[in-house]
């Protein structure tokens, strides 16, 4: 018997030139499996694993800019090289094999670069004011104006050959204390520039991003943006404090050209403002302000929060699924990434979709080891 959760999620979806299936999305998950930045055969048989079992959406792991301070890692996939992109040209091709829609998030990880990590150690750590994510003086350099616009021309660069080889869309990662991120939230911004400032000056670098983006592909090629309240290690921190600076936040950005947004939350049944007498999480709250598509995203199919280093037992649960029909249903969102749950099990959206709750797998610690 099919549940309301899966009758809710099955419908398909209209995103731009991409029409999906259904509403669930496979979150982007980092995973350091592709040396030299190249994805391989396995990361293609990896992604295809998903879109084969009716995952409608898959969104890459964050994949690295043309900018030498772009990343952390050799391991993780880069979105400019010739090997590279032929590499995702393949993947692409794998997930167009089983019926899938896929389209890469690209990614700039700024101050949250260690000194002198690979791909390119040399490079230094950059952010908006060089400041760490404490708010403090390090070892990181606040960006130039003339790196802003060559980030900006590399976050193009990389929306453009997504449509190029076939993706169906592209994703930029504004959320969880990356550089678009640390742009918008005041503890990282201090400049005095016009990317700096007050709420709406902080939004000029994210906006610039996705006007460059919106110049260079399609008019009707998907472009997303993640964004999110809270940062890496600093679950408590706040973009906005109530929906009217959310809105100042999102509005810009919708104008600039975002079609849907891709709001992280860590829990997705908890309200985002509840001090307002609303039950909408982020992700609703952005559906409301902005009328644009949303995604939600955070614990879904999980029995328990996620917590760092305490992943042990944190079982794929009926409860959670069924969760989501209340809010799938009143349409406060359109789609639901999930993340572990899927790394978990690569059948995830077959079963839920077929009702067939019983036989999910648990996520645990395990499945970090296989990401199969």
């Amino acid at each position: 018997m099919s549940t309301r959760a899966a009758q809710a999620l099955s419908r398909p979806f209209t995103l731009g030139s991409a029409e999906l299936p259904n509403r669930i999305v496979m979150a982007p998950m980092t995973r350091q499996l592709s040396p030299g930045g190249v994805p391989g055969e396995d990361v293609a048989a990896y992604y295809a694993r998903r879109a084969a079992a009716g995952t409608g959406l898959v969104i890459t792991e964050g994949t690295f800019i043309d900018h030498r301070s772009a990343g952390f890692s050799d391991g993780v996939p880069r979105f400019h090289g010739e090997q590279q992109l032929a590499g995702w040209s393949r993947v692409v091709e794998a997930v167009h094999a089983h019926g899938g829609k896929i389209m890469p998030q690209i990614w700039h990880v700024g101050i949250q670069r260690p000194a002198g990590a690979p791909p390119f150690p040399e490079a230094p750590s950059v952010g908006p004011s060089g400041l760490t994510m404490d708010g403090m003086p390090g070892t990181g350099e606040a960006l130039t104006l003339a790196d802003i616009d060559d980030i900006i021309s590399a976050f193009a660069d990389a929306a453009q050959a997504a449509e190029r080889i076939g993706f169906d869309g592209v994703e930029l990662h504004g959320a969880h204390g990356y550089l678009i991120d640390q742009f918008l939230w005041e503890r990282t911004n201090q400049r005095t520039d016009a990317y700096g400032g007050d709420l709406l000056s902080r939004t000029k670098f994210a906006a610039d991003i996705v006007a460059a983006v919106r110049e260079r592909v399609a008019p009707d090629f998907p472009v997303v943006l993640r964004f999110s309240q809270w940062k890496a290690n600093h679950y408590d921190a706040r973009l906005a404090e109530d929906p009217g600076e959310l809105e100042s936040v999102l509005t810009p950005l919708a104008d600039a050209g975002v079609d849907a947004f891709h709001a992280s939350g860590r829990r997705y049944w908890v309200p985002e403002f509840p001090e307002s007498g609303s039950d909408l999480n982020v992700a609703g709250w952005t559906k409301k302000l902005t009328g644009k598509p949303v995604i939600t995203v955070g614990s879904v199919g999980l029995d328990k929060v996620f917590e760092p280093g305490a992943l042990t037992g944190a079982a794929t649960a009926v409860e959670s699924i069924e969760r989501l029909a209340d809010h799938l249903e009143r349409d406060e969102f359109d789609l639901v990434a999930v993340g572990r749950a899927l790394l978990a099990d690569p059948e995830w959206a077959d079963k839920v979709l077929s009702g067939r709750l019983s036989e999910l797998v648990p996520f645990s610690k395990d499945a970090l080891q296989t990401l199969h």
